[in-house]
């Protein structure tokens, strides 16, 4: 299967609306309107709906953050086709409980089950799980980009080793960067200091 980048016709570097540009496009050319009582119309609503996934995939994926436009874990392997296709569309929407129901339920553990429970535990913030994950998926499947690109972007740019403390970029006021762990640390060195102690 293409991934959603061939589907809409665009670079990996595409700006946003360039993306909204090209999917406009194709959805105007696919659109059920132009196939009534067409013989073409199944295979328009199939093309429609890959189009909608492959901008719907985009668009979330940048808007998480989870891909860059030069790049990242997570992005190149979007198939939905896959046994696992669901999970990775609830990891997006960030429906976590969802995605992890359905990974407990499988009794069969592939490295993509280890990558994407890994994407799961790094969406909530558990930077150590994650890493273990990666690493088991990346031992079982060493050639697999995308498992490589995940452990690599969390040992070399978000760093790990603070227990549960979220690493990402902290949209939200629960979420808990490393840079807040550092900043904590020198106010307490601060504070201790100027009531006498340490």
């Amino acid at each position: 299967m293409k991934d959603p980048y061939e589907v809409l016709g665009v670079s990996r570097t595409a700006s946003e609306s360039e993306i909204k540009a090209a999917y406009r496009n194709l959805a105007k050319k696919y659109h059920p309107d132009n196939y009534t009582d067409s013989p073409l119309a199944d295979v328009a609503e199939e093309k429609m709906k890959e189009v909608n996934e492959a901008y719907d995939y985009i668009m979330n994926s940048r808007k998480s953050g989870g891909e860059s436009t030069s790049g990242g874990a997570y992005n190149n392997s979007y198939n939905p086709n896959s046994r696992y296709a669901n999970v990775r569309m609830l990891i997006q929407q960030n429906r976590l409980d969802e995605a992890e129901r359905i990974l407990d339920s499988e009794n069969e553990h592939s490295a993509e089950w280890y990558f994407l429970r890994g994407m799961c535990y790094f969406r909530r913030g558990w930077a150590q799980q994650a890493v273990q994950c990666f690493q088991r998926a990346c031992q079982m499947e060493p050639n697999n980009m995308e498992y490589r690109q995940a452990l690599n972007n969390m040992t070399r740019q978000q760093g790990y080793g603070f227990g549960g403390y979220n690493t990402s970029t902290g949209t939200t006021a629960s979420e808990c960067g490393v840079c807040d762990i550092c900043a904590g640390a020198m106010c307490m060195n601060c504070l201790c200091r100027g009531c006498g102690g340490c």
